[in-house]
């Protein structure tokens, strides 16, 4: 049997006697968690990769991370942890779906009832999932705030001006119903306080890889798969999407006016076809790479063999690509936002979101000698998983204690 959320007790939290639960206390054997996620694999975006370097960071640990979700088209399975839910295609260009809020009662009893706390990464229907059960069962719950969501009212045939009024309220009123809410850069804290947020606020950077990245070689095998020898190579990473603004780089690359700069572009999406067919147009298609979405295995060379990262994007929380970038010691023009500046620091070279401002940086760019490389990667070690791993650590264990007292409602 499965158990759906709803009606007013679920609403409220309620037990039986209108008594909260009060979760296990923490045993030896670490805290237990549940992560309520909106999207997962087969889809790889940058919520899919904060999530996955989080929970793996986690275990690593030694905590147990269980995972709920809703089931994906293509998904195989995973070895991790997960708990698929049924779930619907949404009529937008989007690879998210609507969760149907099911699980079943032994999953429940089994896991749910059992954990320590609720860490939610949507403030849609698996965050409120993750928060009606933590409220039953008097745990404390985390949500982290990775997307911009009135950066993405385009998505809805609705009145922009409504739907932004919508989602502003939204995560307004969610962020104000859990315990924590953690944040990505300093930026996006500014942001939600400007919303009304008044719930405690931890900025804790998203953590990659760093090893990994910083380990790419700059392979002529690479450059040379590409079309490239001596010229310069140019590299965005990311989502085909409006909001990525990707067509401001290549009418960029219309206006610098140079023959000897190559740009790969290296994801997939619903603006493909339309960025492919405005690079023939503007005519520069003979020098832009659409390379799909490529397996992550292949990015560290990929950044390494760059001579410049490109980052048009005002969209983003922080951007974990741009993290990526300077693990592998690749010199990076970013649109000027707080939270790219926050990424980035000293490392970036910041211009108007402007397609004349990324001609004139593209104009005049040249090749970065290898202490400037070296530079970039050092400043890299701050987005390390371990880091961020202690800093949520840090946060659950202050918050933990909550679940050791009945609450009356």
């Amino acid at each position: 049997m499965a158990e759906a959320l709803g009606g007013p007790s679920a609403a409220l939290g309620m037990t039986r006697g209108g008594v909260r639960e009060a979760s296990a206390p923490v045993d030896e054997g670490g805290l237990r968690i549940g992560f309520f996620t909106e999207i997962h694999r087969p889809v790889m975006n940058g919520v899919v990769a904060s999530v996955e370097a989080l929970a793996h960071g986690l275990r690593s640990r030694g905590h147990e991370v269980y995972c709920f979700a809703p089931s994906m088209p293509g998904d195989e399975g995973s070895a991790d942890v997960f708990f698929r839910m049924p779930s619907l295609p949404l009529p937008t260009r989007t690879p998210y779906r609507l969760t149907v809020p099911l699980v079943s009662r032994r999953s429940v009893r089994s896991v749910i009832r059992r954990l320590h706390l609720v860490h939610v990464h949507s403030p849609f229907v698996t965050g409120w999932m993750g928060l009606r059960y933590a409220r039953r069962y008097g745990m404390p719950v985390i949500y982290t705030y990775h997307t911009q969501l009135e950066a993405y009212t385009h998505y809805v045939p609705f009145d922009q001006h409504a739907t932004r009024f919508a989602t502003e309220t939204l995560t307004r009123t969610f962020a104000n119903s859990v315990d924590a809410v953690v944040v990505p850069t300093e930026a996006m804290h500014a942001r939600l306080r400007e919303l009304g947020v008044t719930a405690r606020i931890d900025v804790v950077p998203s953590g990659i890889d760093v090893e990994r990245f910083a380990s790419g070689r700059r392979d002529d095998g690479v450059r040379s798969s590409l079309g490239v020898t001596e010229d310069l190579l140019l590299l965005f990473v990311g989502r085909l999407a409006k909001e990525k603004s990707v067509e401001i780089v290549l009418r960029a690359l219309k206006l610098a006016n140079r023959d000897d700069l190559t740009l790969a572009i290296a994801g997939d999406g619903p603006a493909r076809e339309e960025l492919e067919e405005l690079a023939a147009a503007l005519g520069v298609g003979q020098r832009v790479r659409f390379l799909g979405a490529v397996e992550r295995d292949r990015l560290p060379d990929l950044y390494a063999s760059s001579d410049a990262f490109v980052f048009p994007s005002t969209s983003e929380t922080q951007g974990l690509v741009l993290a990526e970038a300077l693990a592998a010691g690749v010199p990076v023009i970013a649109a000027d936002t707080p939270q790219n500046r926050d990424v980035l620091g000293a490392s970036g070279r910041f211009v108007a979101p402007t397609p004349e401002a990324f001609g004139m940086a593209l104009a005049t760019l040249v090749a970065q000698p290898a202490d400037a490389r070296q530079r970039a990667r050092e400043s890299a070690d701050r987005f390390a998983v371990d880091a961020q791993v202690d800093s949520i650590l840090s946060l659950y264990e202050s918050l933990v204690p909550l679940t050791r007292t009945h609450v009356r409602c």
